[in-house]
């Protein structure tokens, strides 16, 4: 009787579950149309069919399209993947509902790291890049070897609280930089904002080794991230390697996190939002949580991209301040829902 019916219980829920992940993705490729067509000028899907097909130097769609918008929306989708399953491993690896990559330290370290940059006379994207995702590494490095210098290695609460610490001491640093030095602050808060657009392909293409890296590590500890969910004593019980299941979460984040803001600068509250989004469609089973969750980041960050172009239009609102306009509201209802439940 139990081998008959165990099909049937999870039968709705496998069903569910593909549902969801055939959704998402129509979300994106439908984030992705509208990323092309929409902006300062709006373009017709001939114009834009042609323009991506069958391109022709003179036509001004052509340059629309390849130059500015086709550039933009695969960085975006490279990116919103990256946040969103950081976002999954960061949350399912801390325990906690309100935990973003940023909390490994890596936004303190990459700016850190930008306004050394910066002095140092770099002034290119593509050198903002290596500096920010340097500093986005090492600040991580630091935050894990602290978080594991305790007994038993790092535990939810030692990552979260040296994560908090080195952001703390970093973010310091970086303002009495900035503070003595105008012209840096001019270069840096075009960075840290937190954008898409003046980004060439050539910066997607440095990225996409990491972010490919970070996601196939962020599926293969899938698995062990559900059974560390049960606590580590059970997770051990059931075989796992506590330690590596630990670093290899990291690592994944690392790369995927650090990437992303190297590339964007910090955008905050992506990798916060989509995780909860996703696991309202999937529930916790991170196998599924993960993929879901990258996806769903994609399609938040291109929407978020294409209503910046628009509000303001002709002129356009960064990304970063979009998603903080949209995500602050969410934070403080998920926290204000936590806060009925949470007994101290």
């Amino acid at each position: 009787m139990v081998a008959t019916t165990r099909p049937a219980r999870r039968a709705p829920v496998t069903r569910s579950r593909i549902g969801a992940l055939i959704a998402l993705v129509a979300a994106v490729l439908l984030a992705v149309a509208l990323s092309l067509a929409l902006g300062a000028q709006t373009l017709t899907v001939s114009e834009i069919w042609h323009a991506v097909v069958a391109p022709d130097p003179s036509a001004p769609a052509t340059a629309i399209v390849r130059d500015l918008r086709l550039p933009r929306t695969i960085l975006g989708v490279l990116v919103g993947l990256a946040l969103g399953a950081a976002g999954a491993l960061m949350q399912g690896h801390t325990r906690n509902p309100i935990a973003d990559p940023g909390l490994l330290g890596i936004s303190a370290g990459a700016s850190f790291a930008v306004v050394i940059g910066i002095q140092f006379g770099v002034t290119g994207l593509t050198g903002y890049i290596w500096f920010a995702f340097a500093g986005a590494l090492l600040a991580s490095l630091a935050v894990f070897g602290i978080a594991a210098g305790g007994r038993g290695g790092p535990t939810p609460v030692t990552l979260a609280l040296a994560g908090l610490a080195i952001s703390a001491l970093l973010s310091s640093f970086t303002q009495s930089m900035l503070i003595s030095d105008d012209s840096s602050l001019n270069v840096f808060r075009f960075w840290v904002v937190g954008s898409l657009s003046g980004r060439g392909t050539d910066v997607a293409v440095q990225v996409l080794p990491f972010i490919a890296a970070g996601l196939l590590l962020a599926l293969a500890n899938a698995p062990a991230l559900n059974a560390l969910g049960l606590g580590e004593d059970v997770a051990r019980a059931l075989g796992q390697r506590v330690l590596l299941a630990r670093t290899i979460g990291v690592i994944a984040i690392v790369l995927l996190a650090g990437a992303a803001t190297a590339a964007c600068g910090p955008i905050a509250f992506l990798g916060l939002i989509v995780p909860h989004m996703a696991r309202a469609l999937t529930g916790p089973d991170h196998r599924w949580l993960i993929p879901l969750s990258a996806l769903a980041g994609a399609a938040v960050l291109l929407l978020a991209d294409v209503l910046g172009r628009l509000v303001i239009r002709p002129a356009e609102l960064q990304t970063g301040i979009v998603l903080a306009a949209a995500g602050a509201p969410f934070f403080i209802a998920l926290v204000r829902r936590r806060a009925g439940v949470v007994k101290l």
